[in-house]
């Protein structure tokens, strides 16, 4: 019985070692002090717009009713995203496995926060505020590639936008080659799910077709 005791002294520290409030936190941490509390603004100014209109890449974070949350990568050429004007702007939605995670949670509870990235650029962007799903082709016009225009599009009502400083890239050199990887080192998205959902073993006809029908749909089915 002794053998226990080690363990049950370990749970309790780790108990008692979580900060549950935020004065626990500054009580760690501090508080935010001068730039990096005046830098909040409620809308976008010129040098928003222009990260925004410079980026390719975001991700954006939701949450379902019940606050489980979820974050989505969002892609296209540099200015894919519209910016309707200094309080709203557009993300398109682009054809994909139609599980809907990001669209779902934003029906049942609209809070959104983006984060922009520009390939080179080691600082971020980050925007908050309010979504809902639109279908209105007015507005999807402007996110027309190909000759495509995206059926629904993510219309975010802005709180917050701010630049975030560049120390997590910097600490990643994200865009450097140093942390590289070559792509071979794992399997391929394809043959990953396969192994993840076939107990019997994968079949290696169907881990080919597999690959093949990924790569079709990259090549064609993008927009």
């Amino acid at each position: 019985k002794l053998g226990f005791i080690p363990t049950a002294i370990a749970v309790i520290e780790v108990v008692m070692s979580v900060a549950e409030t935020e004065a626990d936190l500054r009580g760690i941490l501090g508080s935010a002090q001068g730039l990096s509390v005046q830098k909040s603004r409620p809308q976008l100014d010129k040098h928003s717009r222009q990260f925004i209109a410079m980026s390719p890449f975001l991700t954006l974070a939701t949450a379902n009713a019940k606050g489980r949350a979820d974050v989505s990568p969002r892609g296209d050429p540099p200015g894919f995203v519209h910016v309707v004007d200094d309080k709203t702007i557009l993300i398109p939605d682009r054809p994909g496995n139609n599980r809907l995670d990001t669209m779902v949670n934003i029906v049942e509870n609209p809070n959104v926060a983006c984060l922009f990235f520009i390939p080179g650029f080691e600082d971020t962007l980050r925007l908050a505020g309010r979504a809902k799903i639109t279908h209105d082709g007015e507005l999807l016009k402007h996110c027309m590639v190909n000759g495509k225009a995206p059926k629904v599009g993510v219309l975010i009502s802005i709180e917050e936008v701010f630049l975030h400083c560049a120390k997590a890239l910097k600490r990643s050199k994200l865009w450097q080659d140093d942390y590289m990887q070559d792509r071979s080192m794992m399997p391929s998205i394809a043959r990953i799910i396969l192994e993840q959902t076939c107990e019997s073993g994968v079949d290696e006809n169907v881990a080919s077709e597999a690959d093949t029908s990924v790569e079709d749909n990259y090549r064609n089915e993008l927009y």
